[in-house]
Parts: structure tokens; sequence; C-alpha cells
């Protein structure tokens, strides 16, 4: 079996129930940093689908990260090695895939949120946690699955899969992301982000059991839908 790619952008963003999920599934992973330089990329076509996880950047962001990350996931898709962008993820695979990505009109979203739904067996409604400040739009040819007030919350395009939400991400991680906005989040007149996710405290265990059903779901479409040689 090939390993899994993941590539992680930050100390503060590790693969967290996705990882804890591949390990389930028998999974093998490579986690790639890109926030690390000197490091060879690995090449997508040698493993069996690239997860690319959040990231404080965004897709237009004229950073070596943001480049090389660009790169891979354009170099997955040109091959059929799926992809499942979560949060940044998502925003680059739409990016790649030709999709606009822009800021959240009425601020970001941060916390918990439910999602309005057409495929629950795939994308569970939630609630969800989210941590985002810009926003993707669906790619031409792509399936919206899911969507929230502020957006496109979930797509497919053949074998790939993007999210705008956190499926990966625990209430510790994402508390972490919290303080490190601090001063960002004090603009917005949040004085505490920590609290935001402890109000969803009862939803964790739900969530990551939601975060399973969305990955297996990912998997079985991976595999079972290779694009015809």
């Amino acid at each position: 079996m090939k390993p899994a790619l993941v590539i992680q952008h930050g100390p503060l963003g590790p693969p967290g129930i996705l990882g804890e999920w591949m390990a389930e599934r028998g999974i093998p992973m490579v986690v790639h940093r890109a926030d690390e330089s000197g490091a060879a990329w690995p090449d997508p076509r040698d493993h069996e689908f690239v997860a690319v996880l959040g990231s404080r950047f965004n897709p237009a962001d004229d950073v070596p990260p943001v480049a090389a990350t660009r790169e891979a996931v354009d170099r997955a898709i040109e091959h059929d090695v799926p992809v499942l962008g979560l949060c940044f993820g998502g925003q680059m695979l739409a990016s790649a895939l030709g999709a606009p990505i822009e800021d959240v009109p009425d601020g970001p979203e941060l916390g918990w949120c439910r999602i309005d739904t057409v495929e629950p067996e795939a994308v569970p409604a939630g609630p969800w946690l989210t941590w985002h400040w810009h926003r993707f739009h669906p790619p031409a040819g792509a399936e919206v699955l899911a969507t929230s007030p502020t957006g496109t919350q979930a797509f497919r395009h053949g074998r790939h899969l993007g999210v705008q939400f956190h499926p990966e991400s625990t209430i510790d991680i994402v508390a972490g992301w919290a303080r490190s906005d601090a001063e960002r989040l004090r603009s917005l007149g949040v004085a505490d982000g920590a609290a935001l996710l402890e109000e969803g405290r009862a939803h964790a265990e739900t969530a990551a059991h939601n975060a399973r059903t969305l990955f297996d779901g990912f998997l079985n479409r991976a595999r079972n839908g290779r694009r015809e040689s």
C-alpha cells in the first residue's frame, strides 16, 4: 500500500484526527512540513492520496510554502492522485481547479458551525470546528456537497474533496490558533477565542466520529473512482 502524503504548514497544525484515522485504517502516512525549507518535496505520484491541512496563509499569498504546496496539488491533479483539502487545503484545491478565493464578506468564521449538506452520509452536518478568514467558491464541474450562510463548505471534484471547516482538528489544536491570533481577535472584539471553542465541548466526540465518516467517504471514492488510462 502506498502511504498518504500529508502537507502540514506549521507546528500548530498537526494531522490530529486525520492521523488517528489513518492509523486506525492501517494507512501509512508521510507528513511533509511545507514551512521547513530545504527538505525535498515528495512526489504525489508515490502516494495513495494527498491531504493538505490548514495554514495561516491563503492560496494567493506570494510565499514559498504556498507556491510549493500549489505545485504539489497541481501535480496531484495532473496525475489523478486524489486530494483531500481541509480549510486552506480546500481553498488551495479550489484555486488549483480554477475557482476564486476571497475574504469572508462578513468577517471570519470562528468556533463551531453547522452546515447544510446534501450528502450527510459523506459530509455530516456537524457541528464542525471552523477557523478561517477566507473562503473558496466551487470550481467549474464540482459537486457542491455542503453550504452555510458564509458560502460553500464542501465540494467534490472527481476523486478530490475540499472542505472549508476543520474535521482533522480538536478543540486543543484550534485553541493554539486562538492564542496565536489573540491580537487579531481583539481587533474583532473577541476577547477570548478559546471560549468560542469551549462552547462546543459537548460536540467534540460527535465531531471526531463525523470526521471519520467524512474521511472514510473520501477514501472510498478515491479508491473506486480512478480515471481510466
